[in-house]
């Protein structure tokens, strides 16, 4: 009896294992391309307020590595413009502490996340303010 239940066991964890697998690698992901290349299409909103000064931002302080319009760069930072990131997954004050301490890496193969120095709070409000603006366009919520 005891066989069986191993066995079982064992099945439906490597069933779980490969949902869990599939579900990471379904999304809007592109396939790996050049280096620096975007990893994922991105639609962008017309920006107005928080969102607009929060594009100009993001252009200055982030786009060298999470790349134009959050799009991700291919071997250098992943898109936020991603279900990873959705507000549910990543609140607000998690982008403020990204920018603030640094992140080590946890969802990405690109490494740790060295902290932004001279972006203020009130400009991570607003760069989040546009990343929030670009995924709900994108079909994050």
């Amino acid at each position: 009896m005891s066989r069986i239940f191993l066995t079982v066991s064992a099945i439906l964890s490597v069933i779980v294992l490969g949902i869990l697998f599939w579900g990471l690698v379904s999304g809007k992901e592109q396939p790996p391309a050049a280096s620096g290349a975007a990893r994922v299409s991105v639609q962008v909103p017309a920006l107005e307020g928080d969102a607009l000064a929060g594009e100009t931002l993001f252009r200055e302080n982030c786009a060298s590595c999470h790349g134009d319009n959050a799009a991700g760069r291919d071997g250098i930072a992943p898109p936020l413009v991603h279900k990873i990131y959705e507000p549910g997954h990543h609140a607000d004050g998690a982008f403020l502490l990204a920018v603030s301490r640094g992140v080590r890496a946890h969802h990405w193969p690109f490494g740790d996340m060295p902290p932004v120095d001279g972006v203020s709070q009130e400009d991570v409000q607003k760069i989040v303010a546009y990343v929030r603006a670009l995924q709900r366009a994108n079909g994050i919520n």
